[in-house]
């Protein structure tokens, strides 16, 4: 049975969160451009689902955040 977690990246723009989101997606290094709003995907290790929210780091996204605490596990 495979458990499922939900990681939520938050930090400042241009730390590196999608770079980071899509090295454990695809494998590799991706040339990202600045998220506006989030990007959501979906990754499988072992036995563990991970939902994972990538979340945009502006000024004026960051009073966003607490909005994707709800359910979220890491």
């Amino acid at each position: 049975m495979k458990k499922e977690s939900r990681i939520l990246l938050l930090g400042l723009d241009a730390a590196g969160k999608t770079t980071i989101l899509y090295k454990l997606k695809l494998g590799e290094t991706t040339v990202t451009i600045p998220t506006i709003g989030f990007n959501v995907e979906t990754i499988e290790y072992k036995n563990i689902i991970f939902t994972m929210w990538d979340v945009g780091g502006q000024k004026v996204i960051r009073n966003l955040w607490y909005h994707y605490y709800h359910g979220t596990q890491g």
